[in-house]
């Protein structure tokens, strides 16, 4: 044996995180799907692998809950999110910045009434 322990606590043999890279941490862009919660957003990420087997390329989609911390975030916005440490049982994700607002629906403007109709 080399002496190295290995992959222990999410951790390489040289102190490394998941990306080889020391002090580097995973990002991700996608879109939120949801902000119900409190500080805490649900981002859609889509990504395009070719499949094993038969060579075509699939669309795999993985959601991942990020803390938002000023809840900032609105449904349809493009963000980047970060890798952090645990924040919950399911939050490992921050939100770190918003990329494209997503178009503001005048919701007000279809449910007034029209003049003219009686």
């Amino acid at each position: 044996m080399d002496g190295s322990r290995g992959a222990v606590g999410g951790l390489l043999a040289g102190g490394e995180g998941r990306t080889g890279v020391p002090g580097r941490r995973r990002e991700r862009t996608g879109v939120v799907v949801s902000d119900r919660m409190q500080k805490t957003v649900l981002v859609l990420i889509e990504r395009t692998v070719r499949h094993t087997k038969y060579r075509k390329r699939v669309k795999m989609r993985s959601k991942y809950k990020a803390h938002d911390e000023q809840n900032r975030c609105r449904v349809g916005d493009r963000v980047v999110i970060v890798e952090t440490r645990p924040r919950s049982r399911e939050k490992r994700w921050a939100v770190r910045s918003i990329v494209a607002r997503a178009p503001v629906l005048e919701a007000a403007a279809e449910s007034a009434p029209v003049e003219g109709d009686a």
